[in-house]
């Protein structure tokens, strides 16, 4: 990237937020050697548990906002993690819970949400991961998708 992760981060109007205070008892990071590793965040809106379930009451353009929402929740960690976002080396890995029916196959097209903002603000060589998305029955307060991340940061 020509741009510092701030730069496109104003580019695209996100004001990272302060790191939310966990809901029970687990830290939401912990940094060994190069790796950092965020604890799953849930989907929220307006302050609250963002609630739904694929297939059911939600649907997959609904659910993809909602994991969108979600990286940027994970990249306002990731900065109080590390001290500075251009420090990130690579976003190794994203796994992603979505709420979702027994029948709901659109978990990948729900997690692209959060896939495709990492591109955007980290580039294609920094925001490329691997993930995995799964359909689970159900996540914390109801939320509608969880992610949790891994990311490599440069020495």
């Amino acid at each position: 990237m020509t741009s510092s992760v701030y730069d496109r981060l104003t580019q695209l109007g996100i004001t990272l937020p302060p790191v939310s205070v966990p809901a029970a008892a687990y830290v939401p990071f912990v940094r060994t050697g190069n790796l950092v590793f965020l604890s799953g965040h849930i989907a929220k809106k307006d302050g609250k548990a963002w609630v739904g379930q694929l297939g059911k009451d939600t649907d997959t353009a609904t659910g993809k906002a909602a994991a969108r929402a979600i990286a940027v929740d994970l990249m306002g960690t990731l900065h109080a993690a590390v001290g500075d976002l251009n420090k990130v080396k690579r976003i190794v890995k994203l796994m992603s819970l979505v709420n979702s029916t027994g029948d709901f196959t659109e978990q990948h097209l729900v997690t692209n949400g959060a896939s495709e903002l990492f591109g955007e603000v980290f580039g294609s060589d920094v925001g490329a991961h691997a993930r995995s998305a799964f359909g689970v029955a159900q996540i914390p307060m109801g939320a509608c998708v969880e992610i949790e991340l891994i990311a490599e940061i440069a020495d």
